[in-house]
């Protein structure tokens, strides 16, 4: 495919670690860019999706995420230059970080970390640091994280957390004696912050108005703090992105046939867990994707030929989705194909913490005390509705509940010499999140089930 070199201006977000404030300086940034006129395509590194649909509020279009160990380096500027280019156009992207800059997969040194990242889309970084209780030692670790990868170029920096004007003057001299620009300042007395629990934020679905004032928070607080204008300039900055866009119709091929099967695809506060290239994905190999909220929905669409069930808090509503008995009732008897993931698992099963749910799977589920977290590399362990035997796929998972029993005979898939997940006639459910666009065949998969 040949590509027309695209000058999109684009900055990441980075920090030496998690907690220094990505999130708010990164939000309040592409609200702030879009209060000017802009038009700002939200990106996040690594396969969170939380962060994303703060993003996604602040900038009013999808949250994106880039993460090379789900979809493949080699997509990543791809994906870069669609997702700024749907619904319209970006004149600038923005690209939160993951955890610290050079903080990749466990094992794979740099691999899928922010730096990585910037690398892979040629962008400058914007650094955020916490200078609680820092002084000179600011500029000391400004420049070991710009020297230790000279191919991530860090252009700046917003300094978080400031405790008084003279503190920051110290910082700013000490910054400049390493001639690293400070592009903004954030006072420690700032207290503007979305909720979290478990296992993170709480998503933008389940807050509404809340999420929308506190989106409006962060753009208020980082157009007062941070020299917008500098960051601008820095943006422009970026070479122009040479990669073909990425296409999600090229992916799959092309649709499966003539038919649309209506493919009904959860969402609502309860089921939050999803990347924006699945829809595409489906509808590109030929489905009609209609959403459907397990909350309040009380059936599946009309004509529903197959059913994808991701990621979300089922536990944090439990028992409103137990009460919806109607689509709960609706699911039991669909013989269709589902693909579930995590969230989906548990509501397909035959109860949450002891509370009814779909009874499609015959498995219990509770939540744990343990967090189970990770990059997975993951063979699919026979053929179902969204995978053939052998396929090998990355994922990860992210969850704090087991199930009784532990997998499936036979296993949706295996890795680390364990089986994991259920196939069960029509249905494939694990706990494993995936990425599409690192598999589109899964989209072609199940759009081709679902018209037989």
């Amino acid at each position: 495919m040949v590509s027309v070199p695209w000058p999109l201006p684009r900055v990441v977000v980075a920090a030496p670690a998690s907690g220094h404030g990505k999130t708010t300086i990164a939000t309040g940034l592409l609200g702030a860019l879009r209060r000017r006129g802009h038009t700002v395509s939200p990106h996040k590194v690594g396969p969170d999706y939380i962060d994303p649909g703060y993003h996604a509020l602040a900038a009013g279009r999808p949250g994106r995420n880039l993460d090379p160990w789900l979809v493949g380096e080699e997509r990543v500027a791809g994906l870069l230059r669609h997702g700024a280019t749907v619904p319209s156009p970006a004149d600038i992207a923005v690209i939160e970080g993951v955890m610290g800059l050079h903080d990749g997969a466990v094992g794979h040194r740099s691999y899928a970390s922010t730096a990585h990242v910037a690398r892979l889309v040629a962008a400058p970084v914007l650094l955020v640091l916490d200078t609680t209780a820092q002084g000179r030692s600011a500029a000391a670790l400004a420049l070991g994280m710009a020297a230790f990868d000279p191919a991530v170029r860090i252009g700046g920096v917003v300094l978080n957390r400031i405790g008084s004007p003279r503190h920051e003057s110290l910082l700013r001299d000490a910054l400049a004696e390493v001639d690293v620009p400070v592009l903004g300042a954030v006072t420690r007395t700032t207290d503007v912050a979305a909720p979290s629990r478990h296992l993170g934020l709480v998503p933008v679905a389940e807050r509404a108005a809340e999420s929308v004032a506190v989106v409006d928070a962060l753009a208020d607080l980082v157009s007062a703090t941070v020299d917008l204008d500098a960051v601008l300039a820095l943006a422009r900055s970026a070479p122009p992105l040479t990669v073909p866009v990425w296409d999600p119709a090229a992916a799959v091929g092309g649709p499966t046939g003539s038919d649309r099967p209506v493919i009904a695809v959860a969402g609502g506060p309860a089921f939050t867990f999803g990347y924006t290239e699945t829809t595409e994905l489906l509808t590109a190999a030929g489905g009609t994707v209609v959403p459907f909220d397990p909350l309040r929905d009380r059936a599946l669409p009309s004509g529903t030929r197959a059913v994808v069930v991701g990621g979300g808090f089922p536990e944090v509503h439990v028992d409103a989705l137990a009460a919806n008995t109607g689509l709960r009732a609706d699911l039991a008897a669909f013989d269709g194909p589902v693909v579930a993931e995590c969230a989906g698992l548990l509501y397909l099963g035959r109860e949450l913490d002891g509370v009814p749910m779909c009874g499609r799977l015959d498995l219990t589920a509770r939540m744990t005390g343990r967090l189970t977290l990770g990059y997975r590399e993951a063979v699919a362990a026979v053929d179902s509705v969204a995978h053939g035997a052998g396929d090998q796929v990355r994922g990860h998972e992210f969850h704090r509940t087991g199930t009784d029993p532990g997998h499936g005979d036979p296993p949706a898939w295996r890795w680390d010499g364990t089986a994991h997940g259920f196939v069960t006639g029509r249905i494939h459910a694990s706990y494993l999140h995936t990425h599409w666009a690192g598999h589109p065949r899964a989209a072609r998969r199940l759009v081709a089930a679902a018209t037989r």
